[in-house]
């Protein structure tokens, strides 16, 4: 337990290091904190703090730096928020991916660091589906998902089938099983064609077969990152080559960012992740603050920024949370539209 003298102390540490990135000693934090400590007390304080774990001395300064227990203490306890200190520009309600990349770039032009959204979950799900006779044996299928997208697949029929052929297979997969996942639809029909037309069922069979891939494939990128160029710019990382080298490779992986989103997306609000504190943020010297966007009240994805651990975390905090809530609006004023 942090003493109040104490929680000022590293309080104004962390807020000083933040805005300069030099480390700090006992005369510069005398000033910062306002406090009229002389600065004996002032280091005792200090070794204090550093026996806990909450800042560290870089063996080439005898100033102190925060460690990310002691971000993690400031962020929890310390963080005071400035109200609406950050204006971000409106998103309009466009196909989810141009919504999504918009938000990537609105994320890394308002940090300074890096942009990450994870695109919307796509769904399985068909709305209403549609036969076309092509040729004699040639169909196209037209499969509607419920956000609205369209895919036409082209399947060949072992005979020629009719028009009236084409009907019953579209209105029985219509009445039956729309609104439905591709996946069920396949068992379901499995138990239920023998019911029906051998020319018909096998149609259905086809068509949900190339269904279950049109709904999956094309699919939006799983991750867009904007903004990985800002990072060059950042002291920490332009002065260690090895630092910088690390936070690429994170992002040329992206299984961790994934991961990461998916785990953010499971809690309501901004969360924040210190590098170094655990498995979750694998670059020590970066913190992401995330937050689930949804569609009309419903999670589906996740955005944040990535930057350096020493960063204005309440100003992050807020261009998430604005971001986030930009998101969902147009996304969710769009699928109003279709």
């Amino acid at each position: 337990m942090l003493d109040d003298r104490a929680k000022l102390l590293l309080k104004a540490l962390v807020e000083r290091y933040i805005a300069d990135g030099q480390p700090i000693g006992s005369r510069t934090l005398s000033r910062a904190s306002g406090l009229d400590l002389s600065p004996a007390t002032i280091r005792n304080v200090m070794a204090d703090l550093e026996d806990m774990g909450l800042i560290a001395s870089p063996h080439t300064s005898a100033g102190r730096i925060p460690t990310a227990q002691g971000y993690r203490l400031f962020v929890d306890t310390m963080l005071t928020a400035q109200p609406n200190a950050v204006t971000a520009p409106a998103l309009p309600a466009e196909q989810p991916q141009k919504v999504i990349t918009q938000a990537a770039h609105i994320l890394s032009e308002l940090s300074q660091f890096v942009g990450v959204v994870m695109a919307p979950k796509r769904s399985s799900v068909f709305k209403h589906i549609e036969f076309v006779k092509l040729s004699e044996r040639r169909v196209l299928v037209i499969i509607v998902a419920p956000d609205g997208d369209v895919q036409n697949r082209v399947i060949f029929t072992d005979a020629e089938l009719d028009d009236s052929a084409l009907i019953e297979a579209g209105n029985y997969l219509n009445a039956h099983y729309a609104g439905q996942a591709i996946e069920q639809v396949r068992e379901r029909l499995q138990a239920e064609v023998d019911q029906l037309r051998s020319q018909v069922s096998e149609l259905m069979r086809a068509a949900v077969n190339v269904g279950a891939e049109a709904l999956s494939a094309d699919a939006p990128e799983q991750v867009v990152i904007s903004g990985q160029h800002n990072l060059l710019a950042v002291s920490d990382f332009s002065h260690d080559m090895n630092h910088l080298r690390r936070a690429f490779e994170l992002f040329e992986q992206k299984t961790h960012i994934l991961r990461l989103l998916d785990f953010s997306s499971k809690a309501q609000g901004v969360h924040i992740y210190i590098g170094g504190e655990s498995h979750i943020v694998p670059v020590q010297e970066l913190s992401v603050v995330s937050a689930p966007y949804a569609v009309d009240g419903q999670i589906v994805g996740t955005l944040g920024v990535i930057g350096p651990t020493r960063m204005p975390y309440d100003k992050m905090i807020q261009i998430v949370d604005i971001t986030a809530k930009l998101v969902s609006n147009a996304l969710s004023h769009n699928s109003h539209q279709r």
